[in-house]
């Protein structure tokens, strides 16, 4: 994963839409535990823009389809989940800038400004029961695979499945956390025993991009 051309960014944003709309029900019903529901419709209702309009997009840079998809989740997606996910692809954004080619040191640094975003906008801190519970740990999981050696020879393939695996592992960890942000911190103690629907939902998204990748970019078998 030294670098990575607009047809890979292309390949992740299509199948992370596909995947959000696919799995609406699925997030609506976990959000539907101890907050109000909405929040997998919400997400769809974004992200089937984006699937079906995706070709008309920008993209002659990595920044310009990231500002693209940003706008579209703060215009389509209700909720707080449509600033929050809008902003997150907006500070991505201004990150990648004009650049059609992503080098590692890009990807980290593009996917830690989307962090930012979504805690300035959302006040949500690590520990709270959200999506960044599984989201900060994946990166920092990315971050530290795609420094390895071998990252360069798989494209990172390796690297992905890591951090996709650590954000499954996650999102089942904010079971027993208090909820601190959102609908659910409304219910209190009540909000202990499940999972959070945002955290959960980045898991997911990060197990098909990494199916994804790995269908273009197979690991090569070690040696014996």
């Amino acid at each position: 994963m030294a670098a990575s051309a607009m047809d890979d960014v292309d390949l992740v944003l299509r199948t992370m839409a596909k995947t959000i709309v696919d799995n609406a029900v699925y997030f609506a019903e976990l959000d539907s535990v101890v907050g109000d529901g909405d929040f997998g419709y919400s997400l769809r209702n974004g992200f089937e823009v984006v699937v079906s309009d995706y070709d008309s997009f920008d993209r002659s840079s990595v920044g310009a389809v990231l500002k693209k998809v940003g706008f579209v989740l703060s215009g389509k997606v209700g909720g707080v989940s449509g600033p929050i996910w809008g902003t997150a692809f907006l500070r991505a954004s201004q990150a990648a800038g004009d650049k059609t080619e992503l080098t590692a040191a890009d990807v980290i640094a593009i996917l830690r400004a989307a962090v930012a975003g979504i805690m300035h906008r959302g006040g949500a801190s690590l520990g709270d029961k959200t999506l960044l519970d599984a989201l900060v740990p994946a990166i920092d999981t990315l971050e530290t695979g795609l420094a390895r050696p071998e990252a360069a020879q798989d494209h990172g393939s390796a690297a992905l499945q890591e951090a996709a695996e650590v954000a499954t592992r996650a999102a089942e960890a904010t079971k027993p956390m208090l909820a601190m942000r959102g609908r659910a911190a409304y219910t209190g103690e009540r909000s202990i025993g499940s999972v959070d629907a945002g955290a959960t939902a980045v898991g997911v998204i990060l197990q098909s991009v990494s199916a994804a990748w790995r269908e273009k970019y197979p690991q090569k078998e070690t040696g014996r």
